[in-house]
C-alpha cells in the first residue's frame, strides 16, 4: 500500500463496536499519510461527525444501532455528494453490497477479511475508483434487478429509521427523544408502518424489520 507519497488522508470510522475501531486506527498507525481523525458509534453521529473533522474517508459499518448505514451514506451524501464512503461490515447478501453502492457508498469490506484487503480498499476508493470485496460475487451484485429489490415495501427514509428503533426494543417518547422530533409524529410514522406492512402490533413490525434487514 502507497500511501505514504499521498497528502494525508483523514479517515472517520463509524462503527459500534470498540474492537473494531480500535483494529482499524492501529493497522492505519504505520502510515504517516493516513490518520484517523476520528470514530463514532452510529449513523446519526457520523452526519455531525462530518461537519466537524471534514475526514476524506468514511469507513462505515452498516449494521448501526439508531440508523442505518446506508440511511446515514445517503444523508452525507446528500451533504457532500463527493464524499468517499467505505463499507467495512459482516454483511454478505448482494442485494445490500448493491444498495449500499446506489446510496453512494464506493466500496465495500467484509469484516472477514484480510488486512491486505482492507488496505487495498481504502486506496482504492481514496483513488475515487469503486472496491467489493473480492469474496463476494460481482456478478450478482451487479446483476441486482428491480424486482429483488422490490421484495421490500416502499418506506420513507424515516420510517426505515423509526422501524430500526422499534425493532431495537425503543417505545414512541425513547423514539422521539432519540430523533429529536415530536411524540405525535413518531406516532403518525409507526400507524404509517403499520398499514404499509400490514402489521398489527409491535411484534410484526420487528418480524419485518428482521425480515427486510433493518
Amino acid at each position: 500500500m502507497n500511501m505514504n507519497r499521498r497528502k494525508s488522508l483523514n479517515l472517520l470510522v463509524v462503527d459500534d463496536h470498540a474492537l473494531i475501531a480500535d483494529g482499524i486506527k492501529n493497522l492505519i498507525a504505520p502510515y504517516s499519510g493516513v490518520e484517523v481523525v476520528g470514530q463514532v458509534e452510529n449513523g446519526l453521529d457520523a452526519y455531525a461527525a462530518c461537519r466537524e473533522l471534514e475526514p476524506d474517508l468514511i469507513l462505515m459499518d452498516l449494521n448501526l444501532p439508531g440508523m442505518r448505514g446506508v440511511d446515514a451514506i445517503r444523508r452525507i451524501i446528500q451533504r457532500w455528494p463527493e464524499m468517499l464512503i467505505l463499507c467495512i461490515t459482516a454483511t454478505t447478501e448482494e442485494i445490500k453490497v448493491r444498495e449500499a453502492l446506489e446510496a453512494g457508498a464506493k466500496g465495500y469490506v467484509l469484516k472477514k477479511s484480510t488486512q491486505q484487503t482492507l488496505l487495498a480498499a481504502i486506496e482504492t476508493v481514496a483513488k475515487g475508483q469503486e472496491f467489493i470485496d473480492p469474496s463476494l460475487n460481482i456478478d450478482l451484485v451487479t446483476s441486482s434487478t428491480s424486482e429483488e429489490r422490490g421484495l421490500s415495501p416502499a418506506l420513507t427514509p424515516r420510517e426505515t429509521q423509526i422501524l430500526k428503533l422499534i425493532s431495537e426494543g425503543l417505545k414512541n417518547r425513547e423514539i422521539a427523544e432519540t430523533l429529536v422530533i415530536s411524540l405525535k409524529t413518531v406516532e403518525t410514522h409507526r400507524l404509517n408502518l403499520m398499514r404499509k406492512l400490514e402489521a398489527h402490533n409491535a411484534a410484526e413490525l420487528v418480524h419485518w424489520a428482521r425480515r427486510i434487514g433493518v
